[in-house]
């Protein structure tokens, strides 16, 4: 791997220096690991040709970033907490631009190789990512590597500050930056379709009972936990990253839409096997979403390829709900920052390696998305240490990162659809990745990092699975 440059790209024309505060949703993800995404794009011989790519491909790619930047220019900011300042908050000055490295592999098989969904060490994916700068002071935004690969395509690697933006901003600045790609637009500032022009209004966020305060001070309580020596009493932003776990492999799996209408009648055949009081409030649903019985399914799979490798009994599953259409006044689907809302299902340890555990699992998964109608925002403030807690008590914790719902594939920069997106961040923990099916409407794709052993058992038990009918 060569990396050609690294610059700074600042928004153009560069608006004048603001700050914005952060939420009670952004301040619950204010020192977690970064989301980590990498877009690959093929491209026909002639455009994939070097001399091309850096001459027409590249600066369009780039001025494109600047023109896009200029409608979101919080990206190019910083995370700040001045010692006067009761919490962090972004802040833009003019001059501050995105970190993009500019590199290029000289391995003819690698990009091929990088779209097999096939397992393959989970390493490989590192040295397409950009570092994304922390410290106990300030935390960069966003970062970006645009990676060559002569004579078939190129990536996008993206390393997002999840404290600043959810998984459905993050997206949307890629469908911006690519619709500003794909156009041509040399005037600026550019004009952007409505539903991916960021609406930046935190005052739609309403704090009744100060939240924000309770999660400043879990974050403290947390950083003495993992480190007693610690002295910044509370007040760093240094990202508390997870390690990526080792000998990891990493892998894509399709749920076609027939694999998920057969798990869905499935479970609803064998509904009333469940008996718990938990569930007595709700009736039978005639249905069940794709999020459900795709969650269910896979977070099965994989304790129990879990319990096969590593004999561990006991696990968990955290998800995140978006709120804009739920909150008692639903905000715009455009806001852009976090509004999200992590929950942990109210499952027994043993519940996902049972023999109809992925009946039982998806019930409780259904039963906490009903509960989220009327109770969307109880717990926040403790679901994070709660969940800590549970890793500490030897529980498994598998947590979902992305959605079936974001349309990532829809991000053509001029020259296709990406024939592969992947979530490099889920190397960080059991973590299902999921995404909209590039292929088929209503199907799902599944990416999972897990030790060669494990993954070996899941795929048997995955595909499998998938053959009762």
């Amino acid at each position: 791997m060569e990396i050609h440059e690294q610059c700074f790209v600042s928004p153009s024309p560069s608006p004048p220096n603001f700050s914005l505060p952060l939420t009670f949703f952004d301040l619950n993800w204010l020192r977690f690991h970064p989301v980590e995404r990498i877009f690959f794009y093929p491209l026909p011989l002639l455009h994939s040709n070097p001399s091309f790519f850096f001459h027409k491909v590249l600066p369009n790619l780039k001025t494109s970033l600047s023109h896009t930047l200029q409608h979101f220019p919080l990206l190019a900011g910083n995370i700040i907490w001045p010692s006067h300042s009761a919490k962090p908050f972004i802040q833009f000055n003019p001059g501050d631009g995105v970190l993009l490295v500019l590199a290029k592999c000289n391995d003819d098989a690698k990009f091929n190789h990088l779209l097999d969904n096939s397992p393959r060490d989970a390493s490989e994916s590192r040295s397409l990512l950009p570092h994304l700068e922390s410290s106990d002071s300030h935390a960069s935004v966003m970062s970006l590597q645009i990676t060559f690969f002569p004579n078939k395509g190129f990536s996008i690697g993206i390393n997002s500050h999840h404290a600043v933006l959810d998984g459905k901003s993050s997206t949307m600045f890629v469908k911006a930056w690519a619709y500003a790609c794909k156009s041509c637009e040399e005037e600026s500032p550019l004009s952007l379709k409505p539903e991916l022009e960021p609406l930046f209004d935190r005052d739609l966020i309403k704090d009744p009972t100060c939240l924000e305060t309770a999660i400043i001070n879990n974050w403290t309580l947390m950083a003495t936990q993992i480190d007693p020596s610690d002295t910044s009493n509370g007040r760093s932003l240094k990202i508390m990253s997870l390690p990526t776990r080792a000998n990891l492999v990493r892998a894509m799996f399709d749920l076609k839409r027939g694999d998920l209408e057969k798990i869905k009648k499935r479970v609803l055949s064998k509904w009333e096997l469940v008996e718990e009081e938990t569930f007595s409030a709700f009736s039978k649903p005639t249905t069940l979403s794709t999020f459900v019985a795709c969650c269910a399914y896979v977070s099965v799979c994989i304790a129990k390829a879990t319990h096969g490798a590593e004999n561990a009994d006991k696990f968990c599953l955290a998800f995140t709900a978006d709120c804009r259409a739920r909150l008692e006044h639903p905000i715009p689907e455009n806001y852009f920052g976090n509004c999200v809302v992590s929950h942990i299902v109210d499952t027994q340890p043993d519940d996902f390696i049972k023999e109809d555990g992925v009946v039982v699992v998806a019930k409780r998964i259904w039963s906490k998305t009903k509960m989220l109608e009327k109770r969307l925002i109880e717990g926040i403030d403790t679901v994070i240490p709660r969940f800590g807690a549970m890793l500490r008590e030897g529980v498994k914790g598998i947590s979902v990162s992305g959605s079936n719902r974001f349309g990532v594939y829809e991000s053509d920069f001029g020259w296709g659809r990406p024939a592969k997106v992947e979530i490099t961040s889920i190397d960080r923990g059991l973590t299902i990745g999921l995404a909209e099916s590039k292929d088929e409407k209503g199907g799902v794709e599944v990416g999972l990092a897990l030790n060669k052993h494990a993954m070996d058992l899941f795929q048997a038990i995955f595909y499998e699975g998938l053959c009762i009918d």
